[in-house]
């Protein structure tokens, strides 16, 4: 059976722009397992804020520890929100496409949310509000910026 060149457009497409996207959150669910709770990668980045910062007292190493973590939750979200926005902007749904900062945005918080809810099963992680608020920060300052260079560009077209 011969496909049809917009069912070819259609896989291209989702191959493009959402399979990232969905590889990304899969990324992240990842991240949520006991491999990455505080304590296995303070085995990890203790030493390289050691080495970084010999001088450091014990506490400032635990607080650095602890701002590293918070900087990873942030940058995660803020490459969801950069690769929700991509498939979302490009979505063969007018719908979609037309709302694609709203339909990023509720992705991000669902997301963000569902990630601390999924923590609150595994041992050896705990469940945070604030991760959650930190999550969506990233994400949804990675929008404002896409959505602030978008105006940019139209306004000089």
């Amino acid at each position: 059976m011969i496909e049809s060149t917009a069912a070819r457009g259609a896989q291209r497409g989702f191959v493009k722009y959402y399979l990232p996207l969905i590889l990304w959150m899969a990324l992240i669910s990842v991240a949520s397992s006991a491999s990455f709770s505080a304590s296995n990668t303070s085995s990890l980045i203790g030493p390289l804020l050691n080495w970084l910062f010999p001088n450091a007292s014990p506490e400032t190493l635990i607080f650095m520890h602890f701002l590293v973590r918070k900087l990873g939750h942030f940058l995660e979200y803020a490459i969801l929100g950069i690769l929700a926005a991509r498939a979302f902007d490009r979505s063969a749904l007018a719908g979609i496409r037309n709302r694609w900062f709203l339909v990023s945005g509720i992705l991000i918080a669902g997301y963000a949310l569902l990630d601390e809810y999924h923590q609150s099963f595994v041992p050896s992680r705990s469940a945070s509000l604030l991760d959650s608020l930190v999550d969506m920060a990233g994400g949804f300052t990675a929008l404002l910026l896409l959505r602030r260079k978008r105006r940019r560009v139209r306004r000089y077209l």
